[in-house]
């Protein structure tokens, strides 16, 4: 009789022993080898190859072409980041934080599908059918035509969806489903191994559009072995911004469209919005007395956002100054600081520096390099920026202003929030409604904001870094 399968396979990256080794060969990480037992598959005679018939040979000019219209959730920020919809056949994966709204997302674009006449089932893995029907409701969707499937097991889940001939299938969530025949428990790297190779099987077997959602790790990863992101067709994360109320989309994976675009959702009583007009709420008005304001126009794929940098400098009692990011990497932080000293003569030796972006955003974009220099000039001088007044430009290290792509739809979109001016890089093309002020280097850039040639403004100490000095007068 063949015996079960024994031994410790890893949680991260489904490598497995016979033994109990401490450390996963595969991925290095401690502590992570979790015992499983599986039941066997089959006899030696069962395993024996047999003589494969020979694959037939297709032609890439003869094979037909994708001529299925992809399926329209109708929420605008979602379609954005799929590429326009949901390609019959296709295995997407939505991974997000336990409570970030990826049910909520998951039914709403359930209601909208089913809406269309297309037949759409829900596999409820963590839900029972009566909660489903309460988030419903709140939502506004409870008399939508949605098949619940509450079965736990993918095989008989799977079978129930094929034969009603579903178009769309969701799973929520992948960690909840079982696959027949594993003896791990379920969400382990096994179970979820299995599991997403047989959802990808019954996508492409039946042309049916599945969309699975699943929890991430502390490190942001999905949950279980890389190799369920390398099976599926479109890999989306679904995250929050730090601090702020947007709800994000990313796509950093998709074999139907492009991985550099971005869907801003708000998370709202009736559900999630799509935010399909971003600069009025990133842009929120603030003191025009307050110094270290700048505004800028990132790229998030084919859209332009308008975010405002901010920046803070007080004096510092410890011997090494602190450099807080938020929104900003803290390396390129610190080049630009070394930058603004050195090419613009503006020392933040002496000062903690805090430097964020509005909205909770994270900016990659280093057409923002010159905004985040304005900023922390701004901030060191404690002067504010003319108001109406945008900077656009990457800021090299010999403090040359280089341009940017697509810098043409980034003053578009800052003339279009009633913005004024614009310093950028030398050569950049005319705006209608935009008064343009085009520098060379960093040092140029400074003086059209006028903050060239002025001394650093003493910012006074605050009562806690004056309490060492009080407690010494008074000793004396």
């Amino acid at each position: 009789m063949p015996r079960a399968e024994r031994g410790y396979r890893c949680s991260a990256c489904g490598w497995s022993t016979v033994a109990y080794v401490g450390r996963c060969a595969g991925c290095q990480a401690w502590n992570t080898l979790e015992p499983f037992s599986e039941a066997p598959r089959g006899g030696a005679a069962g395993r024996r190859p047999a003589a494969a018939a020979p694959a037939r040979l297709l032609r890439l000019d003869a094979v037909e072409g994708d001529t299925a219209a992809r399926h329209a959730t109708r929420i605008p920020e979602f379609d954005r980041v799929l590429g326009g919809g949901i390609v019959p056949g296709s295995l997407v994966l939505v991974g997000g934080d336990p409570g970030i709204g990826k049910s909520t997302l998951m039914l709403q674009a359930a209601a909208a599908l089913a809406g269309q006449g297309l037949r759409v089932a829900c596999i409820c893995g963590e839900e029972s059918p009566r909660q489903v029907r309460m988030r419903a409701a709140r939502l506004g969707v409870a008399g939508a035509p949605i098949d619940l499937i509450p079965e736990p097991g993918l095989e008989a889940a799977l079978a129930a969806a094929e034969s009603a001939g579903v178009d769309v299938l969701i799973v929520d969530s992948i960690q909840a489903v079982t696959v027949e025949g594993l003896e791990s428990r379920a969400g382990g790297p096994a179970q979820l191994a299995e599991a997403g190779a047989r959802l990808l099987a019954f996508a492409k077997g039946t042309g049916t559009a599945t969309l699975v959602t699943g929890h991430v790790t502390k490190s942001g990863d999905v949950a279980g072995p890389r190799l369920l992101e390398h099976l599926v067709d479109v890999v989306l994360y679904f995250e929050s911004a730090e601090g702020g109320v947007l709800r994000l989309l990313r796509a950093v994976k998709n074999r139907f469209g492009a991985t550099d675009e971005l869907g801003l959702f708000e998370m709202t009583g009736a559900g999630l919005q799509s935010v399909e007009n971003p600069g009025g709420l990133l842009l929120a008005p603030h003191d025009p007395a307050a110094s270290g304001c700048a505004v800028t126009a990132v790229m998030e794929g084919s859209r332009p956002l308008a975010v405002e940098v901010q920046a803070l400098a007080v004096p510092t009692a410890l011997a090494a100054p602190r450099r807080i990011a938020a929104g900003i990497e803290p390396a390129r932080l610190h080049l630009l600081l070394a930058v603004l000293a050195r090419r613009g003569g503006i020392p933040s030796g002496t000062l903690d520096i805090a430097a964020s972006v509005s909205g909770g955003l994270r900016i990659r974009d280093t057409a923002a390099d010159l905004a985040v220099c304005l900023a922390l000039a701004s901030a060191i001088h404690d002067r504010p920026l003319p108001r109406g007044m945008a900077f656009l430009g990457e800021v090299a290290l010999s403090g040359a202003l280089r341009p940017v792509h697509q810098l043409g739809r980034r003053l578009a979109e800052l003339a279009r929030l009633g913005l004024e001016a614009a310093v950028v890089p030398a050569g950049a093309p005319a705006v209608e409604g935009l008064r343009l002020l085009r520098a060379a280097s960093l040092a140029d850039a400074l003086e059209a904001a006028g903050l060239s040639g002025l001394p650093v403004r003493p910012v006074p100490h605050h009562d806690a870094l004056q309490q060492p000095q009080r407690r010494e007068q008074a000793h004396e």
